[in-house]
């Protein structure tokens, strides 16, 4: 996944790095903390936003308190490769809520799933019902994350 890098002086990086942490600043609080006025906070923001380096933004939510207590990282090699293969696990994947990022690997492992499911009866469910249940599945490992001791971070800047 090659993406044109966007060059940010420090005034960029320190905005971003803002929002990061508190994506509901206002152009006058951003002003405030970059020593820039409202108008030319709530530029940048827009600029860095039309140019694609901010995607959205989202709330980040307690799994815990949301009844998710299990969160595991799920290992999935396929027995056949190829686009109709690859795009049939996608949506698969995509309709799964329980699945909260996917990634594609080299070595053994074609996929690292994330996952959060309410106990381990649910994430029995879906590695033997959903995930083995497709046809191209050959083998899924799952690792149980005991405790998250860094969580999400902001990416560097």
């Amino acid at each position: 996944m090659q993406h044109d890098r966007i060059s940010l002086d420090e005034v960029d990086s320190r905005l971003l790095a803002a929002l990061q942490k508190n994506a509901h600043l206002t152009a006058q609080e951003l002003g405030e903390m970059l020593n820039l006025s409202a108008s030319q906070a709530g530029r940048r923001r827009q600029r860095l936003e039309a140019e694609g380096l901010i995607t959205g933004y989202s709330a980040r939510l307690d799994p815990g308190r949301l009844g998710l207590s299990v969160q595991a990282f799920v290992q999935v090699q396929m027995a056949r490769h190829g686009a109709e293969t690859a795009t049939t696990f996608a949506r698969l994947v995509a309709s799964q809520p329980e699945i909260v990022s996917a990634w594609t690997l080299t070595g053994e492992a074609d996929y690292l799933l994330r996952v959060y499911c309410a106990d381990l009866a649910a994430l029995n469910r879906l590695i033997h019902q959903v995930l083995l249940a497709h046809p191209s599945v050959t083998r899924v490992q799952s690792q149980i994350v005991m405790d998250q001791f860094k969580p999400d971070a902001p990416l560097p800047v």
